[in-house]
């Protein structure tokens, strides 16, 4: 049985979460800007469905991407070097959400609903949501978006059109942190293709003990303020 939370209750402790569903540990209803923040301060975030309370949830292990780990293959080495491309950020975080939200053949449905839209857009106008945007001859191709606490980026969601166009704005992202003393990337759930760009699973507790002296650091000044035209290489 998981706690369900009403206004203004804690969080319980992470090792209360659930072993399968793995990480599940609370559910409720609130999704406004401050339970949110409370929750990625404390390694847990939500994900839920349409019709569904709001489930947070704390996996074990947890997937991350640490910013000296990043892994560019050739392939991707190459278009990164080679193609014309901009990468901005903070552009057009609510398109970045929806299009992230999109279905595709092999994802029919979302998790993210439109409370979630909500919620995050809001976060974005107080200055913790970000998105990175990946564009070819102006069109919107590929992009991420996800919160910033300190020096903790945690990613949420990311979607592309054209070969590569996530990967774009998340190499260029992740280089961006690593410059700024922004150690590690909370990636939340295993998935092939983010292991395939460095990501590794650690422990709950080696991520716990990570995550409160980076969200207790300062923000790097200037992060989010850059934009990136890529000219093809002669």
């Amino acid at each position: 049985m998981i706690a369900w939370l009403r206004p203004g209750d804690p969080f319980p402790p992470l090792d209360t979460a659930m072993a399968d569903p793995n990480g599940l540990l609370a559910a409720g209803l609130e999704l406004h800007p401050a339970r949110l923040l409370d929750a990625y301060r404390q390694g847990i975030f939500p994900w839920f469905s349409d019709g569904e309370p709001v489930l947070w949830w704390s996996p074990a292990p947890r997937m991350v991407l640490f910013t000296d780990e990043l892994r560019v293959t050739r392939s991707l080495a190459k278009t990164l070097a080679h193609r014309r491309y901009s990468i901005t950020v903070d552009t057009d975080f609510p398109r970045v959400m929806r299009e992230c939200a999109a279905p595709t053949p092999a994802r029919p449905s979302s998790w993210i609903t439109d409370d979630i839209i909500t919620a995050y857009t809001e976060l974005h106008r107080m200055g913790h949501a970000h998105s990175v945007e990946t564009r070819i001859d102006g069109e919107l191709v590929g992009g991420l978006y996800g919160i910033m606490l300190g020096r903790m980026f945690f990613g949420e969601s990311m979607f592309s059109r054209a070969s590569d166009g996530s990967k774009l704005a998340l190499v260029h992202l992740v280089r961006r942190l690593a410059a700024a003393g922004v150690p590690m990337i909370d990636c939340q759930m295993k998935t092939a293709h983010l292991a395939s760009l460095g990501g590794r699973e650690i422990s709950r507790d080696a991520f716990v003990a990570r995550l409160k002296p980076a969200v207790d650091a300062p923000a790097p000044a200037g992060l989010w303020n850059w934009r990136h035209d890529n000219e093809p290489s002669r």
